[in-house]
């Protein structure tokens, strides 16, 4: 394969898979989530490097084969001659499909036998990992009921070598669990709530969620597994003052635009229409419609002196720019705003990439388009809000003309987990808004914020919510003022709202 041929097929399928990890030898090298990579072909040859905070790699790539979301590649190191092999897999799980089940099927096992020891008094019934595809049911996830006469509890558990992310998850399927149970009995039987067994150690996002769900509608549990010893430890989730979350301090962006005044100038005579976004006292993000192309960036020197250096590129991919690259950048904004159209090529990566970003990009513009209670004076896009249990990055926070604060969570595509997900957010904000941070960190300054407990708004294309959405909605706190907003499907021509739905 010709050096341009590799060159392309790396760059077409990198710029699909953000998530991706990289496997050398079948050992996992690189995680695409905090890695970075660049590409050239120059000289007729292939080169891909790809470096992290722990490591750095160079590697001429020989051949490249995509089979069932792997790239597989055949490279060869510096300074050798035999080739050996490079994987990127989109797929981060990366066990077979029998070693999956197996872990599974033992997991079921063992579960049963700690439920019939712990809870002596209850039947354990219907413990199963079967397919519903109706009911958004997969394997992951071992599902039953416990039960003592009339009374019955849903059961909900994963093993601990599923990916964390489809720990995280295991809330959402546990409320559907229960609904469903609830629904098929008719009332015949009592469903008093739902139990979640998740591995030890993994349930401080789950427990955050529970935390906010409506006490009244169901009982609701958490216990950590631990598999080893095949112990059971309850999680108090109904304390909201366990629940610690962490604001970062706002940064100054007329200083931070100040400081890289040279570099803005730079980039805005490629691209003068360009979004730009202050990342911290020290970065600074340039993005097209949502995609992010170039940063301006402190870099250090051998001399230990702060020079500025501007750095490009789609996703994990990233060159520094230099005279003899400058058309490289020239070149990849032609591309992008060609394709980052509304009536651009669909299936191109770059049309795809990051929807939320560009639905962000469009709703910053007048976030009042979602609400008219909103002020589009004052708010702010991708707010770190981190906890315990995860690193979150809240998609707009604004208040209301009234100064009430107002969360604003955006999907461009069906996503069964926005509710839950929005909880997640709207409770972090509450935790910094009861304790009165926003304005001690930076936020809303001039603005008197007030008293009245945050707004939750749940932003998608309408004919792409979930159809488990409302069910959801149905088990979250009313002390969560939610309102959940269809948009048109065509929003990249404009954000239009077809309905809403308000708790």
């Amino acid at each position: 394969m010709a050096s341009e041929s590799l060159v392309r097929t790396l760059e077409d399928f990198l710029a699909g898979s953000r998530d991706a990890v990289v496997l050398e030898e079948g050992a996992v090298a690189f995680d695409l989530a905090r890695a970075k990579y660049s590409i050239s072909g120059e000289r007729g040859k292939c080169l891909l490097h790809l470096w992290s905070t722990e490591r750095n790699i160079v590697r001429r790539v020989l051949e490249a084969e995509i089979k069932n979301d792997v790239l597989r590649l055949a490279v060869q190191r510096l300074g050798q001659t035999r080739p050996s092999k490079l994987e990127i897999c989109r797929e981060r799980d990366r066990r077979t499909p029998s070693a999956r089940k197996a872990a599974r099927s033992a997991y079921q096992q063992k579960l049963r036998r700690v439920l019939e020891r712990q809870f002596a008094g209850f039947t354990v019934a219907q413990l199963s990992t079967a397919m519903d595809l109706e009911r958004s049911f997969g394997p992951i996830y071992t599902r039953g009921l416990l039960k003592q006469g009339r009374s019955t509890f849903a059961v909900l558990g994963v093993n601990q070598q599923e990916t964390q992310a489809s720990i995280d998850a295991a809330l959402t399927f546990g409320i559907l669990w229960l609904d469903a149970f609830r629904q098929a009995q008719d009332g015949r039987v009592l469903v008093e709530g739902l139990k979640l067994f998740l591995p030890a150690g993994t349930s401080a996002l789950a427990r955050e969620r529970m935390a906010h769900l409506n006490r009244t509608a169901a009982k609701w549990q958490i216990y950590e597994l631990g598999e080893r010893d095949e112990s059971l430890r309850e999680i108090d989730c109904a304390d909201r003052g366990n629940i610690a979350t962490r604001l970062l301090h706002r940064t100054d962006d007329t200083v931070a635009r100040e400081r890289f005044a040279e570099s803005i100038g730079r980039v805005s005579e490629l691209v003068p229409d360009c979004e730009i976004a202050v990342l911290s006292a020290a970065e600074v993000a340039f993005r097209l419609r949502g995609l992010e192309f170039a940063r301006a960036r402190l870099a250090h020197t051998e001399s230990f002196r702060n020079t500025q250096e501007i750095v490009f590129g789609v996703g994990a991919n990233e060159r520094v720019l230099a005279e003899n690259n400058v058309g490289d950048l020239a070149d990849l904004l032609r591309r992008a705003r060609d394709i980052r159209d509304s009536h651009g090529p669909r299936h191109h990566p770059l049309w795809r990439m990051h929807p939320e970003r560009w639905l962000e990009s469009l709703v910053v513009r007048d976030v009042s388009a979602i609400d008219e209670r909103l002020d589009s004076s004052s708010m702010y896009s991708q707010v770190p809000a981190f906890s315990a249990a995860d690193r979150a990055m809240i998609d707009v926070l604004t208040v209301t003309r009234e100064g009430q604060l107002a969360v604003v969570e955006l999907k461009a595509d069906e996503d069964i987990h926005l509710p839950l997900q929005g909880v997640d957010y709207w409770s972090r904000v509450e935790w910094h808004r009861a304790r009165s941070e926003f304005q001690r960190f930076g936020y809303f300054t001039g603005h008197e914020l007030s008293t009245e407990p945050s707004l939750l708004f749940l932003v998608a294309p309408a004919l792409h919510i979930h159809p488990a959405t409302d069910t959801l909605l149905h088990y979250i706190s009313p002390e969560i003022d939610w309102t959940l907003v269809g948009i048109d499907e065509r929003w990249r021509e404009g954000v239009r709202v077809i309905f809403r739905k308000r708790a």
